[in-house]
């Protein structure tokens, strides 16, 4: 923007992170610093809210977690009640962003989807989950699509932004639908893999298809009449970071990855539980721990750093098995994030998820770039499929299927090492 000429700025899409609390008063004043996903303070109002809402999980299409936006805002009721009894408005992050750019109160459906406060299949805000949180329907943004367009840019942003009034704002969308959207992962089956400190998992569903048991999220895609599904995995490059700072200080991580192949397919039975801070899918368990399993004297550093590229690769792929377990067929992902320079992880990837790994151009620009794909839809009228076209492959990796047989048998001794340990993890 800061090189275009202002009067060529035709729409303005908005993404950002997801399931952040933005609290205000009457006057539209911030009431508190805005409680983000990543905080973990609410797993008594989580249980709190699956015993007042028994059928939560199919009303929401979700299981309550400590980083979904509904049980901080029972935690503020709580914990903060002179707080809670200002509130007015409830805003996601890039919503309040929306409401300073046009002063319109907005909510998107993706985005939305993540507070655990819509009937995610309607795409409408749910009434039981309202009653529960004790919120009215007023303190939140009117629904829309993130191609649709919410507002224009008011003389007073334009002013303070040093751009023209009036240009359009569409919905916008979450930071993973909008890096979905960028990557052109917009039809069915159509998946992404983002290794970031955290890992997700992104598939673009036929239509509204939950897992019953609340493993994996089910959100509203940024696109009308789309859903997705997505795992999330806590600690994905990040266990890759703690392991290379703690073990191997000063190594460089391309090295590091290519040191790996010296070690065999499951290590010499030598397992990494990547659980550094916990996991959501599957286990949904925030004192789940991480660890070296079946450590011997034999194993070198390859075969350290060989189990943790497989152990956050399995724990990927249980969000990949989740998803075909409810009817979606995967057979390609696009992976984006610092992992995708490592060839060996790369191909580790592709033969623990039995799936064809693909790097797109323009990929790694996801958000930003969904975001602006949005802005075509709604302000220009670009067709969709033209304008969320996926980026030209640069590079594939296909599963070796040898590995891939290998690998069922690793896979099945890292889904028995979690349940054996469970009880302990959850008394240190």
């Amino acid at each position: 923007v800061a090189k275009a000429p202002t009067e060529a700025i035709e729409g303005i899409g908005i993404g950002g992170q997801m399931h952040g609390a933005v609290l205000l008063d009457a006057k539209q004043r911030v009431l508190r610093p805005a409680i983000l996903w990543n905080d973990g303070r609410c797993q008594e109002e989580c249980d709190l809210l699956h015993k007042k809402v028994p059928t939560l999980i199919k009303e929401t299409g979700n299981r309550a977690l400590v980083g979904f936006t509904a049980p901080k805002l029972v935690w503020v009721k709580r914990h903060e009640p002179r707080v809670w009894k200002q509130v007015r408005t409830v805003l996601l992050p890039k919503d309040y962003l929306r409401l300073r750019l046009t002063g319109d109160m907005i909510a998107e459906m993706s985005d939305g989807a993540g507070m655990l406060l819509m009937d995610v299949a309607k795409r409408r805000w749910s009434a039981k989950m309202l009653a529960a949180c004790d919120i009215d329907e007023s303190y939140l943004g009117r629904l829309i699509e993130g191609s649709e367009i919410g507002g224009v840019v008011t003389a007073a942003a334009a002013s303070e932004l040093g751009i023209p009034a009036g240009i359009p704002v569409v919905g916008g969308a979450g930071d993973q639908a909008a890096g979905a959207v960028g990557a052109g992962c917009v039809t069915p089956g159509s998946t992404t893999i983002a290794l970031g400190t955290s890992g997700v998992v992104f598939t673009t569903t036929k239509g509204y298809s939950p897992d019953k048991h609340g493993r994996l999220h089910t959100f509203c895609h940024a696109l009308p009449k789309t859903w997705h599904q997505m795992g999330v995995m806590l600690s994905a490059a990040g266990s890759l970071q703690w392991y290379r700072d703690t073990l191997a200080p000063g190594a460089e991580f391309g090295a590091l990855c290519a040191e790996a192949v010296g070690a065999p397919i499951g290590c010499d039975g030598l397992t990494f539980l990547p659980y550094l801070t916990g996991e959501r899918t599957p286990l949904c368990d925030a004192r789940a721990r991480g660890g070296f399993i079946g450590l011997t004297r034999m194993h070198t550093r390859q075969h350290l750093t060989r189990a943790v590229l497989e152990g956050i690769s399995l724990g990927l792929a249980e969000s990949l098995h989740l998803i075909r377990d409810t009817g979606t067929t995967v057979k390609e992902a696009t992976v984006t994030g610092g992992g995708t320079r490592s060839r060996e992880w790369m191909q580790i990837l592709a033969d623990v998820c039995d799936v064809r790994i693909v790097l797109r151009t323009g990929a790694d620009a996801g958000p930003a770039l969904g975001a602006a794909r949005l802005a075509l839809i709604g302000c220009l009228g670009v067709p969709r499929a033209q304008a969320c076209a996926p980026g030209a492959i640069e590079q594939t990796y296909a599963p070796d299927r040898a590995a891939v047989r290998a690998y069922a048998g690793v896979a099945a001794r890292f889904r028995e090492l979690y349940p054996v340990l469970k009880s302990y993890f959850h008394h240190v």
